[in-house]
């Protein structure tokens, strides 16, 4: 089985190809409420600062692009973590700095829970202590 934390639409994949030829290189931060409220951020890579309390969820392999990088803060992740991200597209521009602002859609997050063997491949499972 393969596991991944984040996964895209067609219509995201396009529009990351499109971003590409736009801005070279892409990364994503998931928002934790500022601008956009907790929109995922797209950003030309080198253009947003990670740092120490940031994780990072996935590579998202997209064909013929290299690896984009998908990055959430570490305080979100404590709340998300039992959580799978799908990015997706809808129509509406967002109010942050995110790449796609200017193209009248925004990229979106769809989301579900983990179930038990992702849980399990991730690491997830709370560690029983034994006394």
């Amino acid at each position: 089985m393969d596991f991944t934390r984040v996964d895209f639409t067609p219509a995201a994949e396009e529009l990351i190809r499109k971003m590409t030829l736009k801005h070279g290189p892409l990364m994503f931060h998931q928002s934790g409420g500022c601008c956009d409220g907790s929109a995922p951020m797209c950003y030309p890579v080198g253009m947003f600062r990670i740092g120490g309390s940031d994780v990072l969820l996935q590579k998202l392999e997209v064909e013929g692009l290299a690896p984009i990088e998908f990055y959430m803060s570490a305080s979100q992740y404590e709340y998300w973590k039992f959580t799978h991200l799908t990015l997706d597209v809808v129509k509406g521009r967002g109010s942050g700095f995110s790449v796609e602002a200017p193209e009248g859609v925004r990229f979106l997050i769809r989301s579900r829970m983990l179930d038990d063997a992702e849980i399990e491949h991730f690491g997830l499972l709370k560690k029983e202590v034994t006394q």
